[in-house]
């Protein structure tokens, strides 16, 4: 039987650790119906996750006539030209891409970066409060700052970031078929903005992650013009989106738990090792993209037949307990921490490096400038968006100070907005 579970429901994001342990105890994996991609089976064990990302030959991302497996047949053209990226494909064309955008980060150092990305962080705790309190810390710090970041990296002007937070928000309310009708819109113009930065930094060069891929592709890179503007269109997606949720969800899990914030504050040395668990607990992303089962096979004593679909649930191997003690419980001196969120295999997260260096620059900035910061609301009025795949806070309003009350207006118009 299929079972019931709403991969979007409140009930779900607020305590993933039950609702998974209930999906754990049906099998290693599940038969069930997810948002948009339809039948599919998920996998709930950390060993399951990891051989169907390893074994890219049984499991793979598109059918054998190049159709992806996660896109439907009434999605617009848009679409599959933008899911036209290294994300969605298999070998030997993932190599290729991958190989591409690889030899344009060696020629940026993302470890030398890491000053810059402190001083953005910094001022941008400074700038918290300056439009009042209570403030709404996922739209004023913890989305603005990896937009800042990637934006700087690939070269992109810091003047247009107001259009890149729209886009932003656009992505994010992608939970039914009304909504990606809605972004058609958004995807068209974010299309025909980042050809025209490309064009720009093919007639003038320029500094940036752009300009470094447009001189790969100069030099002999083998990869297509919409090939191009969807590699630019998955960095700047994916280098923003998820970082900006698992800030605020970082942020969430210290103001509930004093005791983790005081342990962090005493020394902020401790502070990847903290990130590790909050990439763990928090799980930003929580499932793979779908894969389609190339032969008949057997995963964890479960028969697959060739043409099934199957995703990862990447949060579900986070909270294996056969491979993290008392997973449920958020430990921020875990060791080791085998966790699952760059996902593994060919397909690993490409901007790991950049996301923990963000996060943990995030956590220090604004916990250094505001150490009596805290939740303007009780935990309880926090909510997640539903959006499918993705584990993100709607709004999280802070105070500067928590022992000082916000007027209650103020705090229920902010999460009304």
């Amino acid at each position: 039987m299929t079972p019931r579970l709403d991969f979007t429901s409140e009930a779900f994001f607020r305590d993933p650790p039950k609702a998974i342990a209930a999906l754990r105890a049906q099998g290693p994996l599940v038969a069930t119906r997810f948002p948009l991609v339809g039948d599919v089976w998920i996998t709930t064990t950390h060993d399951a996750t990891a051989q169907v990302l390893k074994d890219n030959a049984t499991f793979t991302l598109r059918k054998e006539d190049g159709d992806v497996a996660g896109l439907r047949w009434w999605m617009p053209k848009l679409v599959t030209t933008i899911a036209n990226n290294m994300l969605t494909m298999d070998e030997p064309d993932h190599t290729r891409l991958r190989g591409i955008v690889d030899e344009a980060f060696r020629r940026r150092a993302i470890v030398a970066m890491e000053p810059r990305i402190r001083a953005i962080a910094d001022d941008l705790a400074a700038e918290l409060f300056v439009g009042g309190a209570p403030a709404d810390l996922v739209e004023r710090y913890a989305r603005i700052l990896p937009l800042s970041v990637i934006c700087e990296l690939l070269g992109l002007p810091m003047a247009d970031r107001a259009r890149f937070i729209a886009w932003a928000n656009a992505m994010s309310s992608l939970t039914n078929i009304v909504s990606v009708v809605r972004l058609m819109f958004a995807l068209r113009k974010m299309r025909r903005y980042l050809q025209g930065q490309l064009q720009l930094a093919r007639e003038q060069g320029g500094e940036g992650l752009i300009a470094e891929l447009v001189q790969v592709e100069r030099e002999g890179g083998q990869i297509t013009p919409d090939e191009m503007v969807a590699m630019v269109f998955l960095l700047l997606a994916a280098g923003s989106e998820t970082t900006t949720h698992l800030i605020s969800g970082s942020v969430y899990e210290l103001l509930k738990n004093p005791g983790l914030r005081d342990w962090l504050e005493e020394d902020w040395s401790r502070a990847s090792l903290a990130v590790e668990e909050f990439l763990r607990f928090v799980s930003p992303v929580q499932f793979s993209k779908p894969r389609y089962v190339r032969r008949d096979v057997e995963l964890d004593g479960v028969r697959l037949k060739k043409g099934d679909r199957v995703m990862v649930m990447l949060a579900a191997a986070n909270m294996d307990p056969a491979v993290h003690d008392q997973p449920e419980r958020l430990d921020l001196e875990r060791k080791p921490n085998r966790h699952m969120s760059f996902g593994t295999g060919i397909h690993f997260c490409l901007g790991h490096q950049l996301a923990r260096i963000e996060a943990a620059s995030a956590l220090q900035a604004l916990f250094t400038r505001w150490p009596r910061l805290g939740l303007a609301v009780d935990a309880s009025q926090i909510h997640w968006r539903r959006r499918p795949g993705i584990r993100m806070i709607a709004k999280l309003p802070v105070v500067a100070d928590a022992g000082v009350k916000s007027q209650p207006r103020a705090e229920e118009q902010l999460l009304a907005s």
